[in-house]
């Protein structure tokens, strides 16, 4: 017996059938004698959906206003979970966010959770009714709706579980756990028993996109364990733990890939104190994140500076990279966006050398060139032609060991 957090995405209640087969996993949990809370998305594509309508009014909708639309589809997704479990004989009751009493800022559709009261839950779980949660959505000091992004309901899963002491956190999705590398690309990768949240925190800000990375970092920070599994069979998925002994003894856990970024190359700067700032501030005050950065000399007492950025803030970038060109009087912006990143990660880079020299070695030998280097304590990462993805991916999960062998 405990209390079990479960969370189910967009996919597993995607209709009325899914809706029915998630409410039968639920119940089992709960006739097992366990406390259960449920989070939902919105159904698949409702979002989309609620988001063409908005911009069919309007090309900018107010943010306010559109967190409100929004949040209507996983309130349609938990009234009709919680009838259905009532349906079938069992108490249930749905809660929207700001029932749950899941505080956030004001930053509409980018939301971040601040606190959450929960007494209205646990008040309900000692009336021995499951309770169900509309994810992705909470309200701020003033009681306006608010959404928390894509992939939010990760979030607020483990946000509540965090605030009621839950003894676990089930992430329901499609895919039934974590793997090696994106199964979609590399056929020999392999489905992990065990991942640490470091490593988990790398791979999802890296581009693997089972969890949002805000979920992992609430776990860590709370120590609520998470298993990732799938919504349409009972197999054991991914449990996403503190860190072992064991863990350090594999070097490498996964391989990551991300063609969602962008390159910019200012050329021929100034190499003078405070340049990189005046760089790279107007895009941080534009609210583009930069990623990887790095900087080379050239003769004459100039540089280039090279940053990377979402291909979603691509062109913003360029065009603010452009104006502060004229002012600092550089040579030239140049722009590219067919690149990847592919990555490396494992906690036990911390306690092995040459992880580094055979990343690189195993690209060369396929002629792979590397444009850009970043690391970190347990993660390297390199940016090579977006061509390459594939090929690189496979090569480096060979490299390290994690082929799955027949």
């Amino acid at each position: 017996m405990g209390v079990i957090v479960q969370k189910y995405g967009g996919t597993s209640v995607g209709n009325l059938e899914r809706i029915r087969n998630v409410a039968r996993q639920i119940t089992k949990t709960y006739d097992q004698g366990n406390d259960v809370v449920v989070i939902l998305s919105a159904m698949s594509g409702v979002t989309d959906q609620l988001i063409n309508s908005a911009e069919q009014i309007s090309q900018t909708p107010d943010k306010r206003e559109l967190d409100v639309l929004l949040a209507t589809g996983e309130q349609t997704t938990v009234a009709l979970m919680a009838m259905t479990l009532i349906e079938m004989g069992y108490k249930a009751q749905s809660l929207l966010g700001y029932q749950a009493e899941i505080l956030t800022n004001n930053k509409a559709s980018k939301a971040r959770i601040l606190d959450i009261g929960a007494n209205r839950v646990k008040d309900l779980l000692k009336e021995k009714k499951i309770v169900v949660i509309a994810g992705f959505q909470g309200a701020d000091a003033e009681g306006n709706i608010t959404t928390l992004g894509r992939g939010g309901s990760d979030t607020s899963a483990v946000a509540v579980a965090a605030a009621i002491k839950a003894d676990q956190c089930e992430i329901y999705t499609d895919v039934d756990g974590i793997y090696t590398a994106d199964p979609n690309i590399c056929d020999k990768a392999k489905k992990l028993d065990r991942i640490a949240y470091d490593e988990m925190l790398e791979m999802a800000s890296l581009g693997a996109k089972v969890l949002q990375i805000r979920s992992v970092e609430f776990a860590k920070k709370y120590n609520v364990p998470i298993h990732v599994r799938s919504s349409f069979h009972e197999e054991e998925g991914t449990m996403v733990v503190n860190e072992d002994a064991n863990m350090e003894k594999v070097v490498v856990a996964g391989v990551t890939h991300n063609k969602n970024e962008a390159r910019i190359t200012l050329r021929k700067v100034p190499d003078t104190p405070g340049i990189a700032s005046k760089i790279l501030s107007p895009i941080s005050g534009a609210g583009i994140q930069v990623d990887m950065i790095i900087q080379n000399t050239r003769s004459g007492n100039m540089t280039d500076l090279t940053f990377t950025v979402s291909k979603n803030d691509y062109q913003s970038a360029l065009d603010i990279s452009k104006q502060t060109a004229k002012e600092i009087e550089a040579e030239e912006v140049i722009g590219d966006e067919n690149i990847a990143k592919i990555s490396v990660v494992g906690v036990g880079m911390r306690s092995h050398s040459g992880v580094a020299s055979k990343m690189f070695s195993s690209l060369a030998a396929e002629n792979i060139n590397i444009l850009m280097i970043s690391t970190s304590e347990i993660r390297i990462s390199c940016v090579v032609e977006e061509k390459y993805t594939e090929l690189a991916v496979r090569t480096l999960h060979n490299a390290f060991g994690l082929d799955r062998t027949e």
